[in-house]
């Protein structure tokens, strides 16, 4: 470990891949409560064709990338808001206009190579310079402080817009700002994963968290947390592993997503089982049964073997202790 560190492009390349993973999860939850999970997967489209005009004229192309991808963020968020039936044909032949404009002008280029349209559409993220990195930095502070501030809005207008707009938000504002930062995450991402396996960095940790957690801040945490642990882990094994660092960290992402399916529903079962178990169980609960009393609402508990049992018709149910989601 310390000899990766000790080289210049390793530390680039591992810095880049915690911007990522901060910023992409954040955005990412949002997007995967309003069932929007691959939005990210056509800004990428779009995306590719900023990097191209960049390559073309000479600019930076994590600039021109950009505005291409902000641009089709608002040109998403007008189509949507119009509610033509129409609409989801607009948004393909926009992503896929994109994606070909893209591979034209790259080709058209000076810089245009089949490894630099890899580059761009899988990740390289050893090649990513200082000047790449400042620009990662700042946008991916973007994404934290604008998130982290507006978290409880974009929450409500999520999971109601009506109800949102009826309590005064601004919901077409919330919803232009929500698809700027998607954006912005698209280029942040850009060099780590590359433009056509972003969305599974927005949204792989998002659902590997919501088996975990049980609000909507242990969520946010757990994902941020999980695409840190990916993009940075996915990072060091592509070094070792002489693997392609973006397929890597999203292969990572998606065994853990596998791992903790199979765990959550294993232990799901045994809480099942449990709760079987204490509802047929013989004991009869009373004052003077040994078993300690908890006052719970309107009737008693009794802890019996880990769990609380209250009589109820006949039986008893086991009961305990659940956690609300909110927005907290």
């Amino acid at each position: 470990m310390t000899e990766l560190l000790e080289l210049g492009f390793m530390r680039q390349a591992l810095l880049a891949a915690l911007l990522a993973g901060l910023a992409a999860p954040l955005v990412g939850v949002f997007l995967v409560q309003r069932r929007m999970s691959l939005i990210g997967d056509g800004m990428g489209h779009v995306a590719l064709a900023g990097v191209a005009v960049g390559l073309l004229t000479g600019q930076q192309p994590v600039v021109t990338a950009l505005v291409a991808a902000v641009a089709a963020g608002v040109a998403i968020e007008l189509i949507r808001a119009s509610g033509r039936t129409s609409g989801d044909v607009a948004l393909a032949v926009m992503f896929y206009g994109g994606i070909a404009l893209g591979v034209v002008l790259i080709a058209r280029s000076s810089a245009g190579s089949p490894a630099n349209l890899t580059a761009y559409l899988f990740g390289a993220i050893l090649t990513t310079s200082g000047e790449d990195l400042v620009v990662l930095a700042v946008l991916a502070a973007v994404v934290l402080t604008v998130t982290l501030v507006l978290r409880q809005r974009f929450f409500a207008v999520a999971n109601d817009e009506e109800y949102a707009r009826s309590a005064g938000l601004p919901v077409m504002a919330l919803n232009l700002v929500l698809a700027g930062l998607t954006a912005v995450t698209v280029v942040v991402s850009m060099r780590v994963v590359g433009l056509l396996l972003i969305s599974a960095l927005m949204i792989i940790p998002n659902a590997t968290a919501q088996l975990v957690a049980r609000s909507f801040r242990a969520s946010l945490a757990w994902a941020v947390a999980i695409g840190v642990a990916c993009s940075v882990g996915g990072v060091l094994v592509s070094y070792e592993a002489e693997t392609p660092s973006g397929g890597t960290i999203v292969l990572l992402a998606i065994s853990l997503f596998l791992v903790t399916s199979v765990v959550s529903a294993a232990l799901a079962r045994v809480r099942r089982a449990a709760h079987e178990r204490a509802e047929r169980h013989d004991h009869e609960h009373g004052p003077r049964c040994g078993h300690p009393a908890v006052e719970h609402g309107d009737h008693v508990d009794y802890l019996h073997d880990g769990h609380r049992h209250a009589a109820h018709e006949g039986h008893y149910d086991e009961h305990g202790e659940h956690a609300e989601v909110d927005a907290r």
